[in-house]
């Protein structure tokens, strides 16, 4: 009783709780010894993993150079009908083993030079706001087939070309809307007459211009042809306006 009693007070476990303190001592000693031999088997395949990681890992980085320099060749391809035929876009990719994620061991950029002799960087650094909405105008027509987003929105992609460079915004805006919907602000005539659906948007002072409201509305073909006139001629539409939409939408459809 006095030896019960001993270890009742060195455990702090009621008399009738020590043969349930014994078991649970003596369970958790066979875990540690098991654990260490658990250990062993962990660690052998913690180093098949790591070995298996950076063999997969090192055919990706090889797959992603490779798809870089198609990439680039196809993006430049796609530049000097945008006005930017003295510009470069290359993907850097950048790999260090020793910083490996679940995507690999690889960083990619997109990096852009805009002139020659000007220093290349990332596009999202050096590119201009205008030139920033044409490189990834022509990234998105490249890659158009790849997935993306099922709609695909560009303000003003047009703003500072005209003519033949916003003819040709216009149509890849046109081949990229075969695949996804593609909605575009824009005040280019040219760019207007490539879409399938032309909406007219305008704002209008309500309360004795306390406050503006703004009104969208999908214009018929003849409406359509005002419209873009409009947007050829200015404020007062000539006879010459009409034609040149009507040969604008012709082309268009051509």
């Amino acid at each position: 009783m006095f030896a019960l009693r001993a270890a009742s007070r060195k455990y702090s476990t009621p008399v009738d709780a020590l043969n349930a303190l014994a078991t649970k001592y003596a369970a958790d000693v066979a875990l540690i010894d098991a654990g260490a031999e658990q250990l062993k088997v962990l660690e052998k395949a913690a180093l098949v993993a790591d070995k298996e990681y950076g063999a997969a890992a090192e055919k990706l980085s090889v797959a992603r150079n490779k798809a870089a320099e198609k990439l680039n060749k196809a993006v430049n391809a796609e530049l000097a009908p945008l006005k930017l035929d003295r510009a470069n876009f290359s993907t850097q990719v950048q790999s260090d083993p020793q910083s490996p994620g679940p995507h690999g061991f690889d960083r990619v950029e997109f990096w852009v030079q805009t002139n020659p002799g000007t220093k290349p960087g990332p596009l999202m650094k050096v590119a201009s706001g205008g030139e920033l909405s044409r490189f990834l105008l022509a990234l998105k027509v490249v890659l158009s087939d790849r997935g993306s987003a099922p709609t695909l929105v560009f303000d003003e992609i047009d703003t500072g070309v005209g003519g033949a460079v916003a003819d040709a915004i216009g149509a890849r805006l046109a081949r990229l809307a075969e695949k996804v919907q593609v909605m575009a602000v824009t005040h280019a005539p040219q760019v207007a007459a490539r879409a399938d659906q032309h909406l007219l948007i305008s704002k209008d002072a309500l309360d004795k211009g306390k406050r503006v409201a703004t009104s969208v509305a999908t214009l018929a073909e003849d409406h359509r042809r005002e419209e873009i006139a409009r947007m050829l001629a200015g404020a007062e539409i000539t006879a010459e306006a009409r034609a040149a939409a009507e040969r604008l939408l012709k082309a268009a459809t051509a």
